[in-house]
């Protein structure tokens, strides 16, 4: 769709949002949009290091199963002594 753009439309597209905008708001619009992406990689990094951290916790399936337990039922408690 975009492959068939040139220099003149993108300086035809410029000229266009100049005029919308004005050239005093262009740069509080940049620096706001500036600001929103360095935000959004923050977060995108932020979830992908909760996401390793969680992998790394979460016990390996295979070894619980390796140890004969039932993880359906929880270990009996000892009783305590009776002094009778």
């Amino acid at each position: 769709m975009f492959a068939n753009l040139t220099g003149w439309h993108l300086i035809i597209i410029l000229a266009v949002v100049l005029l919308l905008f004005g050239s005093t708001k262009l740069p509080a619009l940049s620096r706001s949009i500036g600001q929103s992406m360095r935000i959004f990689r923050s977060e995108t990094k932020a979830m992908k290091s909760d996401e390793a951290h969680a992998e790394q916790a979460r016990p390996d399936s295979t070894s619980s199963d390796a140890s004969g337990g039932d993880l359906a039922t929880p270990p009996k408690e000892p009783r305590p002594a009776s002094n009778s």
